[in-house]
C-alpha cells in the first residue's frame, strides 16, 4: 500500500481517540435499539412489498438480529481501541458477483414467468463477508475519452469466443485486438451505422441533424437493452444523457461492458416490477433489438414505458422482424410493431414516422386526449407522484395528475431550476441557490485536495501522456445522497469530463424528479440493499451525510462499506462528508476493506469532516 505520500499531502489526520468512546457506545446503543424495534415498525419499503416478503419474514428478522450482533461486537472492539480484522478476500467465483440476482434461488422460491429474472433482495441469504477481487488480467481503464473507445478485455466477463459469436450488429462493427476491445475505426471516426442511425431518428422527429436533439427537447434517453453501448456513446458525444438498462447476465453483460466504457448504465428489468424512476422521467425511450415482447401481460410493459416517458416524448422501436410477409404492398406486417401500434392508440400515442425497420411514436401532450379516447379500456392511475421503488407493474396510465406534466418541447435546459420550476418541485429558490453555492465551493475544495494525491499516487505509466488534473482520471461519479444534484451541476460548471449517477435514498426526501428534470442521470435506491450494478464500475463514490441518515435505518454500515468496495474500481476514490463522530467510526471501518483513508478537518469551525479514501489494486 502506498501510504507515504498521503501523510505529506494532507495536513490534518485524525485517529480514533479515547474521548469519543462514549459517543461510540451511545451510537452502538441506538443502533441496537433501532434493530430490536424495527421489525415491529413499518416504512415505505415494507408497506409496498409485504406480499413478496411473507415467506422470509422470520429468516430476514433472524438475519438482521445476527447482523446487528456482529456489528455490535465489532464496534465494541473499536470503541475499546482494538483493531478490527480485515475482511477476507472472496474466491474467484465472485469476481463478477452481483447480489440479489440469483436465478436458481428465485426458481426454488417458486418464482416463474420471468419474475425469476428480476431483482429479489428479499431472498438474499447471508453469505460470508468478503472483499471482491478483480480478475487476474484486470488493468486500470484508459483515461477518458480514450477509455470510452478502447477497453481491456480482461476487465469484463466475456470471452473472445462469446464476443465474436454474439451475432449482434454492434459486435460485427467492433474489433477484438489482442487484449483490447476497440469500438471505433483507426481513423477515429464513429462507425457508420451508429451515426447514420442517430441522424435517421432525428429526421423522423423532423430535425435536420442529430445535433438538434436538444432543440427538440430530447436530453435524456432511456436505452433498453443497449448492446455494448455504441448508440449511448454517440449520444454522449452529442452532450445528451443516455442511461442504459439491461437484464442481469452472468456472462457477456451489456451493462458491465457499457460501464467499463465509462457510459451511464445499470441493471434494470421491468418484466414484473416498475423501474426505480418516477413518472415522467425521460424524453426518449429507445429499444433496438432489445428482446422485449411488448404485447404481453396486457400491455403492462408498454404502460411502464409510458409511465417514465415525459409528455411529448418519443418511443423508438427498431427490430429486424418489422418485415411484411409476401410481395404485396398491402400485406399486413406480422411484427411486434403492428401490435404496439394497436396498443398505442389506447394510451394516446401517435405514430410519427417509419423508416425501414425503425418506428417512432410520440406521447401526447394533451391531457384531454385521455378523456376523448374511443377505446378507453386502460384506466388512469390515481397514484400521483408516488415513490416507485420496484413496485409491481400497474395496468393503468400514470402521471396524468402530476404537476410535472410539461411537454418536453416547452422545457429549456434550466427549466427545472427557474422559480416556477422549483415551485413545481416544492422547493424555495433560496434553498436551492444556497445548496448550489455550497457544492460549487465544495467541489473546488475536493479537487484542490485530490490533485496532489493523484499526482503523487499515480506516476506516469509507460505510453501515457503527462497527467492532466484529476478529472481526466475520473470518468464517472456516484453521488450516493444526491439531494438536488448540485454536485453534478458543479462538475458541469467546472468543465469536468465525468458524469454522475445521482442516487436518492428511498427513505429520504424524494428529490429525484428535479434531478431528472435537469437532464441528469439518477435513480432511487435503498442503501440497506446492494446497488444493481456489476463490480468495479465507478471511479469515485461521494456521499454527504449519508452515514448519519443510515444510522436510523436497520442496515449495517459494514455491509455498506463492502458494497461500496464492490462497485468501486481499483485505485478509485471515496469522499464522505459527515459529522465528526460518524466519520471517525467510518474511518476505522475502512481498514476492514483495506482502503487508504484520511480524515480532513475543513478548518471552518464546524463539526463536519471529510473522509477521503482510495481503494488499492489488490493484485493476485
Amino acid at each position: 500500500m502506498r501510504g507515504g505520500s498521503w501523510y505529506k499531502s494532507v495536513s490534518s489526520v485524525f485517529g480514533l481517540r479515547p474521548r469519543i468512546r462514549g459517543l461510540l457506545f451511545f451510537i452502538v446503543g441506538v443502533v441496537a435499539l433501532v434493530t430490536i424495534i424495527s421489525p415491529f415498525t413499518s416504512n415505505s419499503y415494507d408497506s409496498s412489498s409485504s406480499s413478496t416478503l411473507v415467506p422470509n419474514i422470520y429468516s430476514n428478522y433472524r438475519r438482521i438480529k445476527e447482523q446487528a450482533a456482529v456489528d455490535y461486537l465489532d464496534l465494541r472492539s473499536l470503541s475499546l481501541g482494538a483493531s478490527l480484522k480485515e475482511f477476507p478476500l472472496c474466491g474467484k467465483e465472485r469476481e463478477s458477483y452481483v447480489p440479489c440476482y440469483n436465478i436458481t434461488g428465485n426458481l426454488l422460491a417458486g418464482l416463474q414467468e420471468g419474475e425469476e429474472l428480476d431483482r429479489h433482495c428479499e431472498f438474499e441469504r447471508e453469505k460470508e463477508r468478503c472483499v471482491v477481487r478483480p480478475p487476474r488480467d484486470y488493468k486500470i481503464p484508459l483515461r477518458w475519452p480514450l477509455g470510452r473507445d478502447i477497453i481491456w478485455s480482461g476487465n469484463v466477463k466475456i470471452t473472445k469466443d462469446q464476443f465474436l459469436s454474439s451475432g449482434t450488429v454492434t459486435t460485427r462493427l467492433m474489433l477484438l485486438e489482442e487484449n483490447q476491445i476497440t469500438f471505433h475505426s483507426e481513423d477515429g471516426q464513429v462507425f457508420d451505422g451508429v451515426k447514420d442511425y442517430a441522424r435517421q431518428i432525428a429526421e423522423m422527429i423532423g430535425l435536420g441533424s442529430d445535433t438538434e436533439f436538444a432543440q427538440a427537447g430530447v436530453r435524456t434517453v432511456l436505452d433498453i437493452g443497449c448492446g455494448f453501448g455504441s448508440f449511448g456513446a454517440h449520444l454522449v458525444s452529442l452532450k445528451l444523457m443516455p442511461i442504459c438498462i439491461a437484464e442481469y447476465e452472468a456472462t457477456g453483460s451489456q451493462v458491465q461492458l457499457a460501464l467499463e466504457r465509462g457510459l451511464p448504465a445499470m441493471i434494470g428489468n421491468f418484466f414484473s416490477k416498475q423501474l426505480p424512476y418516477p413518472a415522467l422521467s425521460f424524453d426518449m425511450v429507445h429499444c433496438a433489438q432489445c428482446g422485449t415482447t411488448w404485447d404481453i401481460k396486457d400491455a403492462m410493459l408498454l404502460l411502464e414505458v409510458d409511465r417514465v416517458l415525459k409528455p411529448g416524448g418519443y418511443f423508438v422501436l427498431t427490430s429486424p422482424t418489422n418485415k411484411a410477409q409476401g410481395n404485396s404492398p398491402d400485406t399486413k406486417k406480422t411484427s411486434i410493431s403492428t401490435r404496439v401500434d394497436e396498443l398505442s392508440k389506447k394510451i394516446c400515442w401517435s405514430i410519427t414516422a417509419q423508416q425501414d425497420e425503425t418506428f417512432l411514436w410520440q406521447k401526447t401532450t394533451d391531457l384531454n386526449c385521455y378523456s376523448s379516447r374511443s377505446q378507453a379500456s386502460i384506466p388512469l392511475c390515481k397514484d400521483g407522484d408516488s415513490v416507485p421503488y420496484y413496485h409491481p407493474l400497474v395496468p393503468c396510465i400514470s402521471g396524468t395528475t402530476s404537476k410535472r406534466w410539461i411537454p418536453i418541447q416547452n422545457r429549456s435546459a434550466v427549466a427545472g431550476t427557474t422559480s416556477a420550476g422549483l415551485e413545481t418541485h416544492g422547493l424555495k429558490p433560496e434553498e436551492f441557490i444556497e445548496d448550489t453555492q455550497i457544492w460549487r465551493s465544495a467541489l473546488k475544495n475536493y479537487w484542490s485536495l485530490l490533485t496532489p494525491l493523484i499526482f503523487s499516487d499515480h506516476p506516469k505509466r509507460p505510453g501515457d501522456e503527462d497527467p492532466l488534473p484529476p478529472f481526466n482520471m475520473i470518468r464517472n461519479v456516484m453521488d450516493m445522497n444526491a439531494r438536488f444534484g448540485n454536485l453534478n451541476a458543479a462538475l458541469l460548471d467546472e468543465g469536468k469530463s465525468a458524469w454522475v449517477m445521482n442516487v436518492v435514498p428511498v427513505n429520504a426526501r424524494n428529490t429525484l424528479p428535479i434531478i431528472l428534470d435537469r437532464g441528469f442521470a439518477g435513480v432511487l435506491h435503498d442503501w440497506c440493499e446492494p446497488f444493481p450494478t456489476y463490480p468495479r464500475t465507478y471511479d469515485m463514490l461521494h456521499a454527504n451525510e449519508l452515514l448519519t441518515h443510515l444510522s436510523s435505518e436497520r442496515c449495517s454500515l459494514m455491509d455498506l462499506f463492502l458494497e461500496m468496495d464492490r462497485i468501486l474500481r481499483p485505485e478509485g476514490w471515496v469522499v464522505l462528508s459527515d459529522k465528526v463522530g460518524v466519520i471517525e467510526m467510518a474511518r476505522a471501518l475502512t481498514a476492514r476493506v483495506r482502503w487508504e483513508a484520511r480524515v480532513i478537518d475543513l478548518q471552518d469551525g464546524s463539526d463536519q469532516r471529510l473522509l477521503v479514501c482510495q481503494k488499492p489494486f489488490l493484485k493476485k
